[in-house]
């Protein structure tokens, strides 16, 4: 290990790992082994962690947008202690438009937009699951608040809280999985993770509608506050595991306050905005951001409106408990088997992109076809099998954005993934959605031309085919950044399971 030489006093030590001494600095100055991991952590169980976290984190996605917890506008004019229908739920209670009601499932974004890429940039110094536990506790504190909210503003606010939990956990979790995961199973073991959106998300509907059908809306959210509280507590509580690119860090006891005084914030932008710039520069990280953009903004519209263009078009009863199935059970299958099946033709950024664009079409093909039909019986299934190659395109969409890029820039590279396809998906989707069914007044049309547009995200992944590696790149282990010239690279994950 070689230090700096002892005449250098002002200067920060830098220590790089090897296989017999490595550490680093963690939160409070103190020096941590790299290779030391908390009792609790095996990758099995920082994989169901991270999964249950993630499930719940979509379950309040699908708890909004159930109609025992959403609800329906009431009749125009009609006043609530007259005979005709007043309205349910938060659109009835708070005299919602379909355009208010689609900003109220977007309100999430402007919290995830400003604090992914921070969450990003500070699990570089301080420990990640810290970070989680700060958001996750913002989390927990604006789902309850939802439940106490008096109007359509103060609702608002508490979802824009929520998108602050969803930044600390989204950006950082996946990283952490493809460094412990196997290497020929990675991307089995992302799309496992990813599988939990469709779970959640159908739970959210399930669960939205029983208890806001039985007990209110505003139960909804403190239940489900309450689910989460425990993973906010162990998120301050656990020791810190080392992300991959740890490998050289600079040491000195007063580090945190040298970088203040010599850099400050203007340091911390500028690095950041170095990172963000080498992601813009990246051809086949772009080309998977814009295909998922496009992509996401039909599958948000989908989760969102779901439930109430499928009680419109087909007079529906239960329409929360058939599209919760429905998503649970392609969710599980689609998202799955697309992660094996990436790992079966072998994991590389090329077949990823292949894998993308053909489950794709297969699936808007079928969704199509499923919202043309006039029977309950035949959308059913149809849409079942659409939904299955949809969501197999999980794993593959989140393997290629970690691996296009070095292992240091992977958090990030998931946090502005996650912000683009926010801001530019599903974000404008469900309000832009809403206000062409308030001027249209036809879910069957709306719906239709909304699937249509899957056959763009088609196109976009087709496209990255043709730039991407066609040697069997499995992607970017190495981050020449972290080594000083001349030195060995070192590919080997840092995480280990002793």
């Amino acid at each position: 290990m070689a230090d700096a030489e002892p005449t250098a006093a002002a200067m920060p030590t830098v220590h790089t790992a090897t296989t017999m001494e490595s550490s680093l600095l963690v939160d409070g100055g103190e020096r941590s082994d790299i290779n030391e991991q908390p009792r609790w952590f095996t990758p099995t169980r920082l994989l169901t962690l991270f999964c249950l976290i993630n499930m719940l984190n979509y379950l309040d996605r699908g708890v909004i947008a159930s109609n025992g917890v959403n609800g329906a506008p009431g009749d125009p004019g009609c006043l609530e202690h007259e005979a005709c229908f007043s309205g349910s739920g938060i659109q009835g209670d708070f005299k919602l438009s379909y355009f208010q009601d689609g900003v109220l499932s977007s309100a999430f974004m402007v919290g995830l937009v400003v604090a992914s890429p921070i969450f990003a940039n500070l699990s570089k110094k301080f420990n990640p699951f810290r970070l989680i536990g700060i958001g996750l506790s913002v989390w927990t504190f604006a789902t309850a608040g939802c439940g106490f909210s008096v109007d359509f503003w103060s609702i608002t606010s508490f979802r824009m809280l929520v998108g602050v939990g969803e930044a600390s956990f989204i950006s950082l979790a996946a990283p952490f999985i493809d460094d412990v995961a196997p290497p020929a199973q990675s991307s089995a073991w992302l799309a496992l993770f990813y599988m939990c959106i469709p779970v959640g998300i159908a739970l959210g509907y399930v669960f939205g509608g029983v208890v806001g059908g039985s007990l209110g809306w505003r139960s909804a959210f403190w239940i489900e506050s309450l689910l989460m509280l425990p993973f906010a507590i162990f998120g301050f509580m656990s020791k810190r595991i080392h992300l991959k690119g740890a490998t050289q860090v600079l040491h000195l006891p007063s580090y945190c306050t040298l970088l203040s005084r010599s850099f400050g914030v203007a340091s911390e932008v500028k690095g950041l905005l170095d990172d963000c710039k080498k992601l813009a520069m990246n051809r086949l990280y772009l080309m998977n951001v814009l295909g998922y953009i496009t992509f996401n903004f039909v599958l948000g519209a989908y989760a969102y409106w779901g439930p109430k263009a499928g009680q419109a078009i087909y007079s529906m009863e239960n329409a929360d408990l058939v599209f919760g199935v429905v998503t649970i059970l392609s969710g599980i299958l689609g998202t799955v088997v697309g992660g094996i099946f990436l790992d079966y033709l072998g994991s590389t950024i090329r077949n990823g992109f292949k894998l993308l664009a053909v489950s794709t079409a297969l699936g808007a093909t079928m969704c199509l076809f499923a919202f043309l039909s006039t029977s309950l019986a035949v959308f059913i299934p149809l849409f079942a099998i659409g939904e299955f190659f949809l969501f197999a395109t999980q794993g593959p969409v989140n393997f290629v954005t970690l691996r296009c890029v070095t292992p240091v820039l992977r958090p990030l590279s998931m946090a502005m993934s996650t912000v683009v396809i926010h801001v530019f998906g599903d974000v404008p989707s469900a309000p832009i959605v809403g206000a062409f069914q308030d001027w249209l007044q036809n879910w069957r049309l709306t719906t239709l031309g909304l699937t249509c547009i899957f056959f763009l995200a088609t196109a976009i992944w087709a496209s990255g085919i043709a730039i991407a590696p066609r040697n069997g790149d499995r992607g970017i282990e190495v981050t020449p950044d972290l080594h000083q010239p001349g030195s060995k690279s070192q590919e080997a994950p840092l995480l280990t399971n002793e």
